[in-house]
């Protein structure tokens, strides 16, 4: 992952976006999880990719206590496989799933290629691997650092910023 993804948070009767002169919109750039949701039962609004309108609906559950020695964030459970990117949102996922389930579709052998498998069942929609979700997770962050580092070595004039819950030193 060389880049983040667009991605959008909206809590409760607040929106974050980039910041707008225009607008009276928080930066997200600077929101934390703890922003959003400080208590079991909190929930706040996704969104993920603009073009394809992933939107998601986050709930606290549980409030777990941090083990020293953790990496964080960390995915403890899921529900099925993460869509490939730019497939078109859910309407578009759909659709994919139902042509890698038919060979006779005149689509299929060209999603197989898009998605670089031999053949549909190679994807399976209803599985979910934590440990993969946790590599993406792993990526996030550290594509997260490099933007900061990216302004410049640490030293003088830096800051230490909190990236996804991991200190990372940036422009002061």
């Amino acid at each position: 992952m060389d880049q983040l993804a667009p991605a959008h948070v909206h809590p409760p009767h607040r929106t974050l976006r980039h910041p707008d002169p225009e607008l009276p919109l928080h930066d997200e750039r600077k929101a934390t999880l703890s922003d959003l949701a400080r208590h079991e039962g909190d929930s706040f609004g996704y969104e993920y990719d603009f073009g394809d309108s992933w939107e998601h609906d986050i709930l606290l559950e549980k409030l777990i206590a941090a083990e020293p020695g953790g990496r964080y964030p960390a995915c403890v459970a899921g529900e099925r496989a993460c869509p490939p990117e730019d497939c078109g949102g859910t309407p578009g996922y759909e659709e994919l799933i139902d042509i890698l389930a038919d060979p006779g579709h005149d689509e299929h052998e060209d999603m197989l290629r898009w998605l670089g498998i031999d053949n549909g069942h190679d994807f399976d929609p209803a599985r979910f691997d934590v440990d993969d979700a946790n590599r993406r997770l792993d990526a996030t962050v550290l594509a997260a650092s490099r933007i900061a580092w990216q302004k410049g070595p640490p030293g003088h004039g830096q800051e230490a910023t909190n990236v996804f819950g991991v200190e990372v030193l940036a422009p002061a």
